[in-house]
């Protein structure tokens, strides 16, 4: 049994490390001359498509997606998983890889946040503290006393800012959308619901000209496999596994994969003051999480 616990448990972190990867894939794309546009349309289209041939190799996926709360899962699929991309997309698009992944990462905190308003609940002082600890992490991660900030896009800022929350906004929408719905139909429809949207913001016959078609093709066979498929695979099958709690922290290991992607793939440097706030960024998830796991094994 302990053997399949480690399965589930590699799965979750193959998705994490994914997500991971997928920065600096990206930063390869606009590398290669195109813009955030192009690269959203060409990986949340084809990250789509890959999604369907997975949902149809599935035959226990054959199911009609239109008996379950398909509204409400596409509302999340657009201001959640779509949203996110695109704001992500344009972050990175403007500021390095690392310093993208770390503004993404304060959905940690933001979602604590939601929940404390939603629940009417006052964070507790473990929380408190969490998120004490991530924001000193950040500020030593972005490096804020020593970087020049001149030189650093203010509009990139936003963006990754806001990319950590609408990815908040999916984690927080994401597990209150009761369905008993196949995982991979599940996944296949929320990334669906999303591309009239996608359209309207970036119009495929605007933003891909004929000589686009076969490159971003190509490009978007990897992105979307790091970005739309293999993350959602992993995670339907680990986290119902090993639940969400230590799911959450094990997934936090796509901040130290981004950043070593970064400097390996993209030669990006990274210091040693902020290798200590990723560390620290990754301690406060840590404590973050640690509460629910002691109160769910009281409660055992």
């Amino acid at each position: 049994m302990n053997s399949f616990r480690w399965f589930y448990i590699l799965a979750v972190i193959i998705g994490a490390s994914s997500y991971g990867i997928l920065s600096s894939c990206i930063k390869l794309v606009y590398e290669a001359g195109f813009n955030d546009g192009q690269v959203t349309l060409s990986q949340v289209t084809v990250g789509t498509l890959m999604l369907w041939v997975v949902v149809l190799c599935v035959r226990s996926a054959w199911t009609n997606p239109f008996r379950g709360p398909w509204i409400k899962l596409s509302l999340v699929g657009i201001f959640g998983l779509l949203m996110t991309t695109v704001f992500y997309n344009i972050a990175l698009s403007e500021l390095n890889a690392s310093l993208a992944i770390v503004l993404l990462f304060q959905f940690t905190w933001i979602t604590m946040a939601m929940d404390s308003v939603v629940s009417r609940r006052a964070p507790t002082r473990r929380q408190i503290g969490a998120i004490a600890v991530i924001l000193a992490g950040t500020i030593l991660a972005v490096d804020l006393f020593t970087s020049d900030w001149s030189r650093v896009s203010i509009k990139g800022i936003m963006f990754g800012l806001l990319s950590a929350m609408t990815y908040s906004t999916f984690l927080f929408f994401a597990g209150r959308v009761k369905t008993d719905m196949d995982p991979f139909m599940k996944s296949a429809l929320m990334q669906t619901a999303t591309l009239p949207v996608l359209f309207i913001l970036y119009p495929p016959l605007t933003y891909i000209h004929s000589e686009h078609w076969v490159p971003l093709l190509s490009w978007g066979l990897l992105i979307g496999l790091f970005g739309q498929v293999l993350p959602t695979i992993m995670f339907n099958v680990g986290i119902p596994r090993i639940g969400s709690s230590l799911s959450a922290m094990i997934g936090s290991v796509e901040l130290p994969v981004a950043i070593i992607a970064a400097y390996v793939i993209l030669g990006e440097p990274v210091g040693v003051m902020q290798w200590l706030g990723m560390l620290l960024i990754l301690l406060g998830i840590v404590a973050a999480e640690l509460k629910p796991n002691v109160k769910e094994a009281r409660m055992d």
